[in-house]
């Protein structure tokens, strides 16, 4: 009996002793994996800032005066913060108004492009009619054809029609895009098609169908579409400026050649113009990147 309770003490010992070991490679993992994780935020933190780096430095620049600029000191912080650049961007130029006609713009360009896109998605993902392959074939195929090969013939035509420095010439050539459609496209193509047939049998006409079934179950695809289409809207430079010449229907890209003229040319003038039109498009960004991520990978995925 004694050789059998030895037998089992030293079978409980080594039982202990491997669920110590055992506990002390957990923890030792879990720190390695702290370490790792720490490693990378750092890392990431650092990546950020370098990119970042130029941008914050712009924001400073906007809160200098110019006594702070023009210095032989590399002032990466203003020593006098002020907001006299601000007030002189908007006193030069009227770009509060800019600023209006463009988030108009921009605006009515993405609700536009949504509705446009949608419609046509849903054509060629549930309708069947004849030459629908060719026919998106073609609608891709416009993709291909820089803006600059059709800006004049645009020009010319919107010109006969009366449309120059109008709101309409900055918003209808672009209620629609074959990115958009083909995002939907394929955003669709994850849908089966028996919820489809199953809504025609319930006497479900295509546009209730859209509106009350699809977009609902959409809202990512439409997320990513609205940011897309609202960062390029407000970026747009070439048509507005070909376009437009009243100063009553400038946008913010033109608007903001305009601080460089030789009557008002200021560095930190400038800067500070630069700082009020970017923050827009930055603040769609930030509050619609996670809708834009998962818009544009979600229909790569079925099932």
């Amino acid at each position: 009996m004694n050789e059998i309770d030895s037998c089992i003490s030293i079978s409980q010992q080594e039982i202990e002793a491997m669920r110590q070991e055992s506990v002390r490679l957990n923890r030792r993992a879990i720190r390695a994996k702290k370490g790792r994780k720490a490693a990378r935020l750092l890392l990431n933190l650092v990546v950020a800032f370098i990119i970042l780096l130029p941008l914050l430095y712009a924001v400073s620049i906007a809160f200098m005066p110019s006594s702070d600029l023009y210095t032989m000191n590399l002032n990466l912080i203003p020593k006098h913060p002020t907001l006299e650049n601000f007030h002189q961007a908007v006193s030069k130029i009227p770009l509060i108004r800019f600023i209006i006609n463009s988030f108009l713009v921009a605006g009515l360009i993405t609700l536009g492009q949504i509705i446009s896109c949608s419609l046509a998605a849903f054509s060629f993902s549930f309708l069947e009619f004849k030459g629908k392959k060719i026919l998106f074939i073609l609608v891709m195929a416009t993709m291909m054809v820089p803006g600059e090969a059709t800006i004049i013939s645009n020009y010319l035509t919107v010109g006969q029609w009366g449309w120059l420095n109008t709101y309409r010439v900055l918003i209808i050539p672009y209620l629609t895009s074959a990115m958009g459609i083909f995002l939907f496209r394929q955003f669709y193509q994850s849908f089966p098609i028996s919820v489809y047939e199953a809504a025609k049998i319930d006497g479900c006409s295509n546009l209730r169908f859209i509106f009350r079934i699809l977009l609902p179950l959409t809202k990512a695809a439409i997320g990513a579409m609205a940011v897309y289409t609202f960062i390029n809207a407000w970026n747009m430079y070439m048509w507005p400026l070909l376009v437009t010449g009243d100063e009553s229907m400038r946008t913010v890209q033109i608007g903001l050649s305009m601080l460089n003229s030789v009557d008002s040319q200021s560095i930190t003038m400038m800067i500070a113009g630069v700082v009020l039109i970017i923050l827009p498009s930055i603040s769609i960004f930030i509050l619609g990147q996670k809708q834009l991520i998962r818009g544009m990978f979600s229909g790569a995925v079925k099932g």
